[in-house]
């Protein structure tokens, strides 16, 4: 249904070293990087550097990047924590949503909500 998704930050040095540690836990990785642009997988997830602050509310924007288990999950809250990440929903069930649901739930720098999922 969706081709990508963009996202606009401050700082893009700053973004691609906690993205590439985050969406590697996941088997993610960067597959282009020029000057103010960078993205990830096949294209899929974009970050474009220098309109975070005046185009885009991030604590309103929520991904959801799909885990293939829940190890990986677990990668993701640490490498995310690592990396400067703030807690926002520590791995575990949420059972609310399915009866496998297990995610975790970290904001990256800029202030975007960000998902690790697995539904194994």
């Amino acid at each position: 249904m969706l081709d990508h998704i963009s996202i606009y930050i401050t700082d893009l040095d700053r973004s691609m070293a906690f993205y590439d540690n985050v969406l590697g836990a996941l088997g993610i990785q960067r597959s282009f990087a020029i000057p103010g642009i960078a993205a990830y997988g096949q294209m899929f997830f974009w970050l474009y550097a220098g309109k975070a602050a005046d185009t885009v509310v991030p604590e309103r924007q929520h991904l959801a990047f799909k885990a293939i288990d829940r190890a990986s999950v677990d990668a993701f809250y640490q490498a995310a924590l690592s990396r400067g990440g703030k807690d926002n929903g520590a791995p575990g069930i949420r059972s609310k949503y399915h009866p496998n649901y297990y995610a975790a739930y970290v904001i990256d720098p800029d202030g975007y909500k960000l998902e690790a999922v697995c539904h194994q």
